[in-house]
């Protein structure tokens, strides 16, 4: 017997739901649905968004796969997106262009005489080097004269975050992770400086749209006092409004310590030069189909793996690193690189219902191979965290690593030293080879040239 399983996260939407049968994704979409989902087909909106790579595309399948056949209209294959992210995960440039893509489908929407009535950021994925939607059933049909009614939703989950990265900090991103349906107005709205408040469009859509929920909260306003009352005109302009402000927001990609690392390493060409080529043979005896770079930097080493055409994330704690390897991407147009902030010693937890519904790093894996390049020593050194546990990380995420240990007699290690007691009596490398090896078979040991650190493939046990 065929066994379905619902996607837990998706429960949210009466439209319909995500589920599994024997591996598969399916989507159910629901009676209730019918007449948006054929205006979706039938006005050219769906093929338009197709043509354009705008959404994940899908194909309609046997209904009688519904598992819940009673309230079921159709079911659709979706297109499989292999990695999830989150927004809380973007750096400022990913989160823009998520947004600005929002804005257009709903413009694109408009012309086919629909919608898009959730303006979520968590339905919108970088997907081979482009945004696209995909949540099937985020459209309905458009009323004249009716509100946007996911204008609250998206200034929440894209403007506010965006106005406290570009105005104050880059990691307020991470407020997200906080507030699983956006950033409240009204906490962005205290925690802007008071010159946005001269900014026309952020003083429109976070300070007075944080004031106007104040005004209404508990307050029953009824449809049809707001029905008939945005003509069409007003909508598009709400719309362009909202583009020209997210435009307007920008910040500084350089200037960090890690994300001009590369300009300031103790590597000499030629060992930068081994240590690629070291990384690409180890690559091409495994072969895997997925490589997650933990510690990525701005890419560089990651993309060792993306230009054979594999599938990899590129993770780092530095919002500006990341940033500069998006531009990067989105500029050469790459296809198989996903660049996301990610802190390894706090990384992405459970989420949402039940903690369910945003999943953690570790259940996103395990992945075929994961890179943990000159980054060991940041995190048993600066963060203190011993090498079995690392280990022990390491072997949850991943069946193949590709790891390098960078000595005490180093100078990066050196710099991480100078401002406290070298309390770490086993951090040199039989110290390291035995702790790994509790979790790992080493397949290979190949030292760098023309530099003190050694470059490790390992098999997890």
């Amino acid at each position: 017997m065929t066994r379905s399983e619902k996607e837990f996260a998706s429960f949210r939407d009466p439209s319909g739901f995500l589920f599994y049968q024997d591996g598969v994704l399916y989507r159910q979409v629901n009676q209730e649905y019918q007449p948006h989902y054929d205006q979706l087909m039938e006005s050219g909106l769906y093929q338009d968004l197709i043509d354009h790579s705008l959404m994940v595309a899908h194909e309609e399948v046997d209904i009688a796969k519904a598992p819940q056949a009673d309230l079921a209209y159709k079911v659709i294959q979706p297109e499989m997106v292999r990695f999830i992210s989150y927004p809380y995960e973007w750096c400022f440039h990913e989160l823009r262009s998520a947004a600005l893509m929002t804005l257009r489908l709903t413009r694109m929407a408009l012309e086919h005489g629909m919608i898009l009535k959730d303006a979520s950021a968590y339905n919108l994925q970088f997907v081979g080097g482009s945004w696209k939607l995909i949540d099937t059933l985020s459209f309905e049909t458009y009323e004249e004269g009716a509100p946007w009614v996911a204008y609250k939703q998206f200034c929440q989950h894209f403007l506010a975050p965006l106005a406290l990265m570009s105005y104050r900090d880059l990691r307020l991103n991470l407020m997200s992770r906080l507030f699983i349906d956006g950033i409240p107005l009204d906490v962005a709205a205290k925690l802007l400086p008071g010159k946005t408040k001269l900014n026309f469009g952020l003083m429109t859509h976070i300070h007075l749209h944080a004031r106007t929920q104040a005004r209404y909260a508990g307050k029953e306003v009824k449809q049809e006092e707001v029905k008939g009352k945005v003509s069409r005109q007003a909508l598009i302009g709400l719309l362009d409004s909202l583009r020209n402000t997210v435009k307007r927001l920008s910040v500084r990609t350089t200037g960090t310590e890690w994300a001009d690392y590369y300009d300031d390493t103790n590597y000499s060409q030629k060992a930068f030069e081994e240590k690629k080529a070291i990384i690409g043979a180890f690559i091409d005896e495994v072969q895997p189909d997925e490589v997650w770079d933990l510690g990525a930097n701005n890419g560089e080493f990651s993309r060792v793996a993306s230009e054979r055409g594999i599938f990899t994330v590129a993770f780092d704690i530095d919002a500006n690193a990341i940033s500069k390897a998006y531009i990067q991407v989105r500029k050469s147009r790459e296809k198989n690189l996903l660049p996301l902030v990610m802190d390894l010693t706090n990384p992405s937890p459970g989420l949402g219902w039940a903690h369910k519904e945003r999943q953690s790093l570790i259940e996103r894996g395990p992945v075929p191979m994961a890179f943990a390049l000159a980054l060991v020593h940041h995190l048993a050194i600066s963060n203190n965290v011993p090498l079995p546990k690392l280990a022990q990380f390491f072997n949850e995420v991943c069946e193949n690593l590709v790891i390098e240990f960078v000595p005490k007699s180093d100078s990066q290690v050196k710099r991480l030293l100078a401002s406290r007691l070298d309390i770490f009596n086993d951090y040199t490398v039989e110290g390291f080879e035995a702790a790994f090896q509790t979790q790992f078979k080493i397949l290979q040991k190949v030292s760098v040239p023309e530099s003190e650190r050694t470059l490790y493939l390992m098999r997890a046990k």
